[in-house]
């Protein structure tokens, strides 16, 4: 039987490409989907498939620590957790994503996330272009903003104690309407892995705790689920609108299996 990796190689090598610019895959899917992992395998699928592919992740775009911290004090304090629009330099992104399709030596960002700020640049991982094909991967990849009657309603706990007058995720989605465009607009195919419901992601981010909770660190479940409601809103609004132009929806299954897979 096809994987799911080898099948959206062959997808994504199918898929037609500007003469001189890279295919940008935008790799969309909630925290615990696998997103990441199965990122990890396309380049040596495509390799197969004649096509060099880079990789390009989201969470090594978070700004450095200092710039959030000012996002705290001057915009709203739940900026203070790192990864939802707002918090990522999407300037960076964009000089990358084009800079990966040039014939030259590209410095990729790292960021550390035990340490909460970008590692060092001499730790940065150097690789030479061009690439044929870049996966653009991350929780929100490709997310559009929403209306802004939508935004009137808490949709959890967090929301309505902390962000009352919704002046956060007011400031969200005017990144998500404006920084985040420049960043969104290079990609020309789009992959969403949806989870079963919202519920199972607490699940899944559960899970990647618990090896850190042995260590001594990590979070517990009270703490774990506070986090989660940061990523609630956007991710039900991308899990009910990316559908509808995804160019490949993959329906997962409690255990992160694929049950269904559509194109378009």
């Amino acid at each position: 039987m096809t994987s799911l990796a080898e099948l959206l190689a062959d997808r994504i090598a199918a898929a037609p490409r500007s003469d001189g610019a890279p295919l940008v895959v935008g790799l969309t899917g909630p925290q615990g989907s696998g997103k990441s992992t199965l990122a990890a395998t396309l380049p040596e699928l495509l390799a197969g498939r004649g096509l060099r592919a880079a990789v390009l992740a989201l969470d090594d775009l978070y700004l450095p620590k200092a710039d959030r911290d000012r996002l705290v004090r001057e915009v709203h304090p739940l900026f203070a957790t790192r990864g939802v629009p707002g918090t990522h330099d999407t300037a960076l992104g964009t000089e990358l994503l084009h800079r990966l399709g040039q014939p030259e030596e590209t410095t990729v960002p790292r960021f550390d996330k035990g340490a909460d700020d970008r590692s060092p640049p001499d730790e940065w991982p150097r690789i030479h272009g061009p690439f044929d094909v870049i996966i653009f991967e991350g929780w929100c990849v490709g997310a559009r903003p929403q209306p802004a009657e939508a935004l009137t309603q808490p949709v959890n706990d967090l929301e309505r104690n902390e962000d009352p007058d919704g002046v956060w995720r007011r400031a969200v989605n005017e990144a998500l309407a404006t920084a985040y465009l420049p960043l969104f607009d290079p990609i020309d195919f789009q992959v969403l892995l949806r989870p079963p419901g919202f519920e199972t992601v607490f699940g899944w981010r559960r899970q990647q705790e618990l090896p850190l909770r042995a260590a001594g660190r990590g979070q517990g479940d009270a703490e774990l689920a506070r986090f989660i409601q940061h990523y609630e809103r956007l991710t039900r609004w991308i899990d009910a609108e990316m559908p509808t132009r995804a160019n490949i929806t993959v329906q997962l299954g409690p255990g992160r299996e694929a049950v269904q897979v559509s194109t378009r």
